[in-house]
């Protein structure tokens, strides 16, 4: 047992390094522009108070204080830089930022659940002008989440519904912005938020709300002058087909049901793949294509053989061919400075059945490293509602024809 424990701590110090280094490697690379009059850089603090979705047990008051979940409290603290109006990206992106931001959040269970601190990337951009001072916005956060209690069967056994001390953190907001001055903007808006680790470990609920978002942010150096400087000409935009070329790894954790009991395997499974992905480029901002997605999961179609009733069966892992799976999604990608949002739902084609039958969905963030290298931070859904596995890699991306504007 002492072993078994050791393990799964060393699993999950790994998670939590790779995550950190895979959210730090471009912020020390090439995404902040070191050409000052390029860009406006911006300090932003934010509030949110927050509305907990009871999906599970625990937040339904099932826990050590026999209290439902109801309200949380986060703060977060942002930096970000903004292309000026007149550049080709602050036109392409009109009021687009991007930066790294960190927050702080009280769900109102700091013995069970912990107070969590969030390290995250993020981008926004308008949506539409309603006016020369006001913009509807939308905002996109993707982190880890650090600090966790997480569920522990002889110190924290209520808490069945978060299985690690790190976890994912993804939030989208909708907003106001309203121009106070030439230095200060006001946020007012919605967001939703989720934490879970991707089935890493068991368990895996994970949480999700909802907040009001109230932010001030500091423009550095801003100017109304910059929206009557001449605009630099967009430079025409070649259509074409590229290529993504994608290896990921990872490992997850499964429940299986014995019985009528859904009871947790003890081990922790490999996850490793690839994607091929022929995508043609529409303009600066949008491409779409296929993909061809090849996976071996470790924990597809394990099973048991008879056993004693009142102890736990043995997982048994069946031949190899049985735990590998091909498949075609289609995939529609938006393409951000610096970072692309990917969507796809595919179905596998060639496979021997049972967990690898069925419907997938895909969504990834893809973080430029160089021109055409990109790290890759995805995770697998299947039927719309059942965790598979996250996708921790990198890709190459083969004939890229894109101009670097940033």
């Amino acid at each position: 047992m002492v072993v078994k424990n050791e393990r799964h701590h060393i699993r999950e110090r790994i998670f939590i390094v790779l995550m950190s280094f895979l959210l730090s490697i471009p912020s020390f690379c090439h995404i902040v522009p070191t050409d000052s009059t390029s860009v406006i850089h911006r300090i932003g603090i934010e509030y949110q108070p927050t509305l907990i979705f009871r999906s599970n047990p625990f937040l339904k008051g099932n826990n050590y204080e026999q209290k439902k979940a109801n309200f949380a409290h986060a703060f977060h603290l942002k930096y970000s830089f903004a292309f000026r109006p007149y550049t080709i990206s602050g036109q392409l992106y009109k009021n687009g930022y991007q930066g790294i931001g960190v927050s702080y959040s009280r769900f109102g269970f700091p013995k069970e659940l912990g107070n969590p601190v969030s390290i995250y990337f993020f981008h926004g951009a308008s949506i539409a002008m309603l006016n020369h001072r006001i913009s509807w916005n939308y905002e996109w956060n993707f982190g880890i989440s650090l600090g966790w209690k997480p569920y522990d069967t002889f110190s924290n056994d209520y808490n069945q519904m978060i299985g690690s001390k790190a976890n994912a953190y993804l939030n989208l907001s909708t907003y106001l912005n309203w121009r106070l001055s030439p230095m200060f903007d006001l946020q007012t808006g919605v967001s939703f938020s989720h934490f879970s680790n991707g089935n890493t470990k068991y368990p895996n609920a994970g949480l999700n709300t909802s907040a009001l978002k109230l932010g001030l942010v500091y423009n550095i150096q801003r100017s109304k002058k910059d929206e009557w400087r001449q605009k630099q000409a967009i430079p025409f935009f070649e259509k074409h087909t590229s290529y993504d070329v994608i290896v990921f790894g990872s490992w997850r954790r499964r429940g299986m049901h014995v019985d009528d009991e859904h009871v947790a395997a003890p081990n922790a499974y490999g996850v490793a793949g690839f994607n091929f992905a022929p995508m043609y480029n529409f303009d600066y901002r949008f491409r779409a294509g296929i993909s061809f997605d090849g996976v071996y999961d470790a924990s597809a179609n394990l099973y048991y053989d008879d056993y004693i009733v009142g102890t736990m069966p043995e997982f048994k892992r069946p031949v190899f061919s049985k735990q590998i799976a091909l498949g075609v999604s289609g995939r529609a990608e938006y393409v951000m400075p610096y970072f692309a949002i990917n969507v796809g739902m595919g179905v596998n084609v060639l496979h021997h059945g049972g967990d690898m039958r069925g419907i997938y969905q895909v969504l990834a963030l893809k973080v430029d490293v160089t021109r055409n290298l990109f790290l890759h931070i995805g995770y697998n859904l299947k039927d719309f509602k059942d965790p598979n596995y996250l996708m921790l890699g990198f890709g190459i991306r083969l004939h890229n024809l894109r101009r670097n504007l940033f």
